[in-house]
């Protein structure tokens, strides 16, 4: 399909996809469909209209997912047929749809995404009006062959918003917030729990800064806020995208995060350094968070040895602070790839002795539960399932470590609760194991008069003859 979206005028797109999310051991997603991350994104959004273009059943995917995460919202689908896709007709039959829906009173933007199939058709959505009525057009093209992560595909959807408005502010006057701070804002970069913007706030007071946007944010004139900040805090380090736009609105971007108590001090002088703060306002914000953030810390403390792993962008920040919390983490993999914006995270860890994994792939994941068998597994909902099968303590990562503060004070204790509760359960995971010891695994899982044999020749037989079958389908289609 890659091949094939370049042959069709893709080839500028998917180049540019290559640079911005370089893959790894594994060219296609491991975690669930890339686009659920735009679509979300969009769907978030207030006075914001999403449409869909792909095959029935990944669209079908996508809004039953988009709506168990919560989404009261209606999702436009354009559907095709072989005739519609290769005479073109769809890309009118989606112009048609964007005309239809492009209502001032109802919305500020239409976002339309391309999923594989069109995307590897050359359903040209460059070619959409930037705007229809007043309401703005954002067509942007999320394959599972170019995006490596749903995580990455937020980055897609954020940077081309970023993109349009920052145009908008060079063209003349926008719109102006809702609200507006009387000191110069910190821009914040990913998604995070809604309560650590308000406590990264409490904290850049003392600079004389305030807390600005969260990107992606919530509304369209939150972006011209955002790309006027006085600098740029990358939380989550791979909106590689996002940064572009924001470097070409001629802002500093800052790495890592106020999580922990070295994290957070290394970050508000980072901060500070970047927007002119003096040293007595540096020292003032140290003195003001560092003492409470330590204090947290000592009373919850984390002892046990416990693997990361995880899909969202902050597993490197969830190490630091599990480690400062007194827990051993011998292993962080994250299914992003590396940035410099990562930097300071990953040398603070891999001083510590952690192996950190960019880009890490499943397989990984659950040999380092292997190798350093841990007291507690974090990740992804495979890498959970086989260590509590192995009667290992896990918890996934998205709901159960996102879902909660990771910033300042108020993050420096948030986890060590859910960390404790969920180590202290290994010897009911012994007990479960016990109880299910002899009803098999694999083909020979369930209970049985006659228990199933195993039939690898079977198995070699048909894999050859599959094998086979595609290459001479190959060669019919070549």
């Amino acid at each position: 399909m890659r091949e094939a979206a370049k042959k069709a005028g893709k080839s500028d797109i998917l180049d540019r996809y290559e640079k911005d999310y370089p893959v790894g051991p594994h060219d296609q997603p491991q975690s669930m469909c890339p686009a659920f991350g735009s679509l979300r994104v969009g769907l978030r959004m207030r006075r914001t209209a999403t449409i869909l273009s792909g095959s029935a059943c990944c669209v079908y995917g996508l809004t039953f997912t988009s709506h168990f995460y919560g989404a009261r919202r209606s999702v436009g689908y354009v559907p095709f047929s072989s005739e519609t896709l290769v005479t073109g007709k769809l890309f009118e039959d989606i112009k048609e749809a964007v005309e239809q829906m492009a209502d001032p009173e109802k919305y500020d933007t239409i976002v339309v995404t391309n999923l594989c199939v069109p995307t590897a058709s050359g359903v040209p959505l460059r070619l959409l009006p930037d705007a229809i009525n007043g309401v703005r057009i954002v067509g942007i093209d999320v394959p599972g062959f170019g995006i490596p992560t749903h995580a990455e595909a937020k980055d897609v959807l954020a940077g081309a918003m970023l993109n349009y408005a920052r145009q908008e502010a060079e063209q003349g006057p926008v719109a102006a917030p809702k609200e507006r701070a009387d000191k110069p804002s910190v821009t914040l970069l990913g998604e995070m729990f809604p309560a650590d913007p308000v406590g990264i706030g409490h904290m850049l007071e003392p600079l004389g800064l305030a807390a600005g946007p969260v990107v992606p944010t919530r509304e369209w004139r939150e972006l011209y806020t955002a790309l006027d900040g006085a600098v740029i805090a990358a939380i989550h380090p791979f909106y590689t995208a996002a940064i572009r736009e924001f470097e070409a609105a001629g802002r500093q971007v800052v790495g890592s995060a106020p999580v922990g108590r070295d994290g957070t001090a290394a970050w508000l002088t980072a901060i500070g350094q970047a927007t002119g703060a003096s040293q007595n306002q540096i020292s003032a914000a140290h003195s003001a968070f560092l003492p409470a953030i330590k204090g947290a810390l000592e009373a919850m403390p984390i002892k046990g040895r416990i693997t990361v792993s995880g899909y969202e962008g902050s597993e490197l920040l969830v190490a630091r602070l599990l480690i400062e919390s007194g827990a051993e983490v011998p292993y962080v993999g994250t299914a992003c790839p590396k940035t410099k914006w990562s930097d300071p995270d990953r040398e603070w860890l891999e001083a510590k002795g952690v192996r950190v994994n960019y880009r890490a792939s499943l397989e990984e994941d659950i040999a380092a539960v292997e190798e350093f068998g841990p007291d507690l597994a974090i990740g992804t909902t495979p890498v959970v399932q086989h260590a509590k099968a192995k009667s290992i303590p896990s918890l996934y990562f998205t709901n159960l470590i996102s879902a909660r503060p990771l910033m300042g004070p108020a993050g420096a204790g948030s986890l060590a609760t859910v960390i404790n509760a969920a180590m202290a359960n290994k010897e009911r995971f012994e007990r479960m194991t016990k109880f299910f010891e002899g009803v098999g695994s694999g083909h020979t899982a369930g209970i049985w008069e006659d228990t199933p044999t195993d039939r690898p020749k079977f198995k070699k037989k048909y894999a050859a003859q599959n094998a086979a079958a595609a290459k001479a389908a190959e060669a019919v289609g070549s």
